[in-house]
């Protein structure tokens, strides 16, 4: 089975629950609807890639950590969406979350993808224990205090922003816990890929960055030009659009070379200097800066 296959019967296996009869059902829609249809699905990809570079010997508890990473995305999305940080319109080409369900349904339907990420990795722990009690500690590390998602947010709320920082904790952070998933679940050493995955995160960002000032609209499947729009920090505000597209091809090679010996290295940094190109946004990619 392919990697998206995977990931995809693992979220429908973990949503599941919101379909069973007594569970309110708009607030089951709602939390389909968040992750459903797909979108690029970069992170748990990335928890499935180091994982077979690694051997992926227990499928299912990689499985059930390439599902955990995506729900808290999602969630974050949603949250992030809010009326009280970005008032987004829309996100994956539709309607966001609060606009199509309302605010109230759209903060408990991202609480509740954020505490089915645990309930994920739970259900799946008679597999491999151990490894389960990693995976819990690198994905709760990366949600909240003090250098998680939450943490990220909130450098929005703060006066003086460290821009390293929120680009490592609010999208970094999510990146490090995937890759650091993916050697746990494959029972490997899980601390020397984190920095592998810093780097990609913050790469990931930077590109976002990008995107928010570059892109067409419509083409990102979200509203452009919400760093302005909200005084938000970011790497073309910082260093520039030719300062942003350095920054972008440094992390990128910064994340090749932090990528531990396996088996699979050589298919991962090739991985890696794809996606770099990848997410340029097209009129760079037309027209380099």
């Amino acid at each position: 089975m392919d990697a998206l296959s995977r990931i995809e019967r693992a979220l429908g296996s973990a949503l599941a629950c919101t379909q069973v009869p007594g569970a309110p059902p708009r607030l089951g829609e709602a939390m389909r609807y968040a992750v459903f249809p797909r979108g690029a699905r970069v992170r748990p990809r990335l928890v499935l890639a180091v994982a077979l570079a690694n051997g992926d010997d227990i499928p299912g508890l990689t499985d059930a950590a390439a599902a955990a990473i995506e729900l808290l995305h999602c969630a974050s999305l949603v949250h992030d969406d809010l009326p009280c940080f970005d008032d987004a319109a829309v996100r994956r080409g539709k309607p966001s979350l609060h606009r199509a369900f309302g605010e109230p349904l759209a903060v408990l339907a991202g609480d509740a993808l954020i505490v089915l990420a645990f309930q994920t990795i739970a259900r799946a722990a008679p597999l491999a224990p151990a490894r389960a009690a990693a995976l819990m500690l690198a994905i709760g590390d990366s949600v909240g205090m003090p250098f998680g998602i939450v943490a990220g947010q909130a450098w929005e709320c703060e006066d003086d922003v460290d821009l390293a920082a929120y680009q490592r904790q609010k999208t970094g952070s999510l990146f490090a816990a995937a890759v650091v998933a993916g050697a746990a679940a494959a029972g490997v050493p899980a601390e020397p890929w984190r920095r592998f995955g810093e780097h990609l995160g913050e790469a990931y960002q930077v590109a976002d960055d990008l995107s928010d000032a570059l892109s067409e609209e419509g083409e990102s499947g979200k509203p452009r030009g919400q760093d302005v729009a909200h005084d938000r920090p970011s790497a073309v505000r910082s260093l520039g659009i030719a300062g942003a597209v350095k920054r972008l091809e440094e992390l990128a090679e910064a994340a090749v070379a932090a990528v531990p010996a396996c088996d699979g290295a050589a298919g991962l940094k090739a991985l890696i200097r794809h996606e770099a190109r990848r997410l340029l946004p097209e009129k760079l990619v037309l027209s380099p800066a």
